[in-house]
């Protein structure tokens, strides 16, 4: 705590004060207690600048340690975040989603690690001979990086195609279908964020994403000023009905209004069946994927043509 409250005193650090901040910080702060490095994390937080070096590590610590840090510290860059959200998992990409400030690179890459772990979990396991082998145990200190590699490269396809999506066309698998708690945490955070902000753009991108259709779509349900086909979309997704309250009444004001002790927003979406909005939203994908992705098609009216001939 000392050499943090020093380095505190020294805002704007000099180079040379950065690079010494670095080298001291990491073993003191590896043989400090729970209680001091939990300290050290909270005034880290508030430092306009430190050593990125210093950023990852505090970063990447338990989520326990690093959640304050992480939603607060206005010292770490964008690859940084980007570096701690690929490297420790859903629970450090929930505090990164909560910043009040994220830029569209960070936001990116957070979508497009969502996608890649979906698709992952979505991979058939195929049972091989060497399954029944049992594997030896790796010796203390290995790494077992197979996994890490396919990730990496999972998620520079997802990234691939979230330009593609930024295009307006995000590329969909027959396979993709929508129900009650379709919604990731993160997924359902950057809805929750971007309607805080009233920023309808990322918005939209996020929703497009959510519901794996086109942007056209989900701007299309966003033009409903009355709100009834957002509320349709976020029933049908499992978005937490106190959420799925805010983000109507963020975005359509007049749902915010009043009415027999609660708003017209809570009111819309109390009204909603959870399976008719299935049925509707479904029924907007199948169209959204008739009207932009008509390649899928292309095999179909092939074979058709075939058995004409």
């Amino acid at each position: 705590m000392a050499t943090v409250s020093s380095f505190e005193g020294l805002q704007p650090p000099t180079r040379s004060e950065l690079r010494q901040f670095a080298e001291l910080f990491t073993p003191l702060f590896q043989a400090s207690s729970d209680e001091a490095k939990r300290q050290a994390v909270a005034a880290l937080s508030q430092c306009p600048q430190i050593p990125q070096a210093v950023a990852l590590f505090v970063g990447s610590q338990p989520i326990a340690v690093a959640a304050p840090f992480l939603t607060a510290s206005p010292a770490i860059d964008d690859d940084t975040l980007i570096t701690i959200a690929r490297t420790q998992g859903t629970a450090h990409m929930k505090a990164i989603v909560s910043r009040d400030a994220l830029s569209p690179r960070v936001i990116d890459a957070l979508v497009g690690l969502r996608q890649a772990e979906r698709r992952l979990a979505a991979l058939p396991v195929e049972p091989t001979a060497a399954e029944s082998i049992p594997s030896p145990t790796p010796p203390l200190g290995a790494s077992v990086d197979a996994g890490d590699a396919a990730a990496r490269l999972a998620n520079e396809e997802e990234m691939r195609d979230r330009i593609r999506d930024l295009a307006g066309r995000a590329p969909r698998t027959d396979d993709d279908r929508l129900g009650l708690r379709s919604l990731s945490a993160i997924q359902a955070a950057l809805l929750v964020r971007f309607a805080r902000t009233r920023d309808a753009t990322l918005f939209a991108t996020a929703l497009a994403d959510a519901l794996s259709a086109s942007r056209w779509l989900a701007e299309r349900i966003m033009l409903d000023i009355s709100g009834q086909q957002l509320a349709t979309t976020l029933t049908s997704l499992g978005l937490a009905f106190p959420d799925a309250v805010f983000v109507l009444e963020k975005l359509y004001p007049h749902l915010a209004e009043p009415q027999h002790s609660v708003t017209r927003a809570w009111m819309v979406l109390d009204a909603l069946d959870p399976e008719e909005c299935n049925a509707r939203v479904e029924a907007w994908r199948r169209a959204d994927n008739y009207t932009y992705l008509p390649q899928v098609r292309q095999p179909t009216a092939a074979r058709a043509s075939g058995r004409g001939r």
